[in-house]
């Protein structure tokens, strides 16, 4: 999630836990500064930019490192704070929810997080929440903002937090049970179509649980449909577009494609973009344009030669008129994208030798 969500959840969390012992300001703060420090991974110098991508929400990110590091920074703080070297387990508890807590929302984005790094090292993202979700954070930034106004505790304000809290984490089950019921709703609207996918994901759309994107993976397509909840009976338009199975084909084995097939799950596309060959996330942004595009080979003279991965050059995540059609989708309006047009039609493709 963003960093200001962040914040506000760790120092949401250890205003309830702290707060009666140090007071609420203080608590907010320090809980915000603990529920923001998994991000210093952006720091971490990494190889190239899909290593970037792919290790982002890595071991900072792991409740088994929370779990290690909770009694470490907690004892600090023990012995730095003077109102907490009487609770030692009750810091030690707030240091490690305000660091896990960070974890388990990002979980929730599609992004991904490795939550149980070394044990389990693929990273998990339900993909059930945006980003940037209003609905969510503004509860939170709310009572953090009441606490950081007040420098003694009270039981109203132990209260509002409290409730915050629950609604917010209540949200956050409602966003699942969505998004499967999307799915569900997906796969039936698939079979009327004559697709046949291997994979099916909906996830969140921009800063909202209403309207979602669902995702279907065939072998060399994928297909786009945007549900939202207000939807008539009038079936949404199905957009389909190639995968270009026959770059991707020559990019296999290569360490950087194969990262992004692990870290994306499969859901990914090749295309050729100004004689490169260009592989982008289809979970992070909206055809034609996504968020993490990365050049991965050049082409010459009908040939495909892996190079050193580059982030591809950056496009447009919103289109024009994107403004408006998710507005009209989102009120359950069936009106075509029109950045995104019906099933293409595939052209014939010259023959690409791969390297040997």
């Amino acid at each position: 999630m963003d960093s200001l969500t962040q914040f506000v959840l760790g120092a949401a969390v250890s205003t309830v836990v702290l707060g009666p012992k140090m007071g609420p300001r203080k608590a907010a703060i320090l809980g915000g500064v603990l529920g923001t420090l998994p991000d210093l991974d952006v720091f971490l110098p990494f190889d190239d930019p899909v290593d970037s991508f792919v290790y982002h929400r890595g071991w900072t990110h792991s409740l088994v490192i929370h779990a290690l590091a909770a009694p470490v920074i907690g004892e600090a703080l023990v012995r730095l704070v003077r109102p907490l070297r009487t609770e030692r387990v009750r810091t030690w508890l707030a240091v490690f929810l305000c660091l896990s807590t960070h974890a388990l929302l990002d979980a929730m984005t599609i992004y991904g997080t490795r939550l149980f790094w070394p044990l389990y090292p693929d990273p998990v993202g339900a993909g059930s929440v945006f980003i940037i979700d209003p609905l969510y954070t503004l509860p939170l930034l709310g009572v953090v903002l009441w606490s950081l106004s007040r420098r003694h505790w009270s039981k109203a304000l132990g209260r509002a937090v409290s409730t915050a809290l629950i609604f917010s984490t209540g949200y956050l089950a409602l966003g699942l049970g969505l998004q499967a019921h999307i799915e569900a709703r997906a796969r039936v609207l698939f079979r009327e179509a004559g697709v046949e996918p291997e994979k099916v994901l909906a996830i969140a759309g921009p800063f909202n649980t209403v309207l979602w994107k669902v995702i279907a993976l065939e072998s060399d397509t994928y297909h786009n449909l945007y549900l939202s909840l207000l939807d008539t009976k009038t079936p949404p338009q199905l957009y389909s577009h190639p995968r270009r199975s026959d770059l991707a084909a020559c990019l296999e084995g290569t360490e950087p494609y194969e990262k992004l097939v692990w870290f994306s799950h499969g859901f990914l596309k090749a295309e050729e973009r100004d004689g490169a060959v260009v592989v982008s996330d289809l979970r992070m942004g909206m055809t034609p344009d996504y968020v993490f595009r990365f050049a991965l080979a050049e082409i010459e003279d009908g040939r495909v030669n892996p190079v050193e991965p580059r982030r591809a050059a950056g496009t447009r995540v919103m289109a024009e008129g994107d403004g408006d059609w998710l507005v009209s989708r989102l009120l359950g309006r069936a009106v075509a994208r029109p950045a995104e047009p019906g099933p293409e039609v595939p052209t014939e493709k010259a023959p690409l030798r791969c390297p040997s």
